[in-house]
């Protein structure tokens, strides 16, 4: 009668734990970076357009396999950084197959998620960071404060 009992709970349990991970939300391996509102461009192909537009950039590295980058894409579902980003070019690269370009980009490492804000010319402006002391690029991985505040200091530099 035990062995039935504990049989029966074992069964129970597995089913709870199996619809659970089946009705959980599946999680994109490197977060969900809002693509259908967010312009991302390719490295070359945003360089080309903020020449073309005189439009300072945006760009970001990160990983597929990174937590905080997860945490830090949601960030790009904020209304406010939304509308921000349109001033922008925005460039997302994943630093593990953008190596050569991480490595260019990496003042202070190449730490991930990093965010940089460059010049229409590509040139980066180190003096635009998030508010810390170490891995300065490293924004505010679930407010949108951080970057909303860099955006702001980007383009009041790179337009004024």
């Amino acid at each position: 009668m035990r062995s039935t009992w504990n049989r029966r709970r074992a069964v129970v349990l597995a089913l709870v734990v199996a619809g659970a991970v089946l009705l959980a939300p599946r999680a994109q391996a490197g977060g969900d970076w809002n693509d259908t509102q967010i312009g991302w461009k390719s490295y070359e192909d945003g360089l080309a357009l903020a020449k073309k537009e005189r439009k300072p950039i945006c760009l970001i590295f990160y990983t597929e396999w990174c937590p905080h980058c997860r945490n830090y894409s949601g960030v790009f579902h904020d209304p406010k950084v939304v509308e921000k980003s349109k001033q922008f070019v925005m460039i997302r690269l994943d630093k593990d197959k953008n190596r050569e370009i991480s490595g260019k980009y990496a003042p202070d490492g190449e730490y991930i998620p990093r965010t940089y804000f460059l010049t229409a010319d590509g040139a980066l402006d180190p003096e635009i960071h998030a508010p810390r002391g170490q891995f300065r690029y490293f924004y505010d991985e679930t407010q949108p404060g951080d970057i909303l505040n860099g955006m702001d200091t980007a383009l009041k530099k790179m337009k004024g």
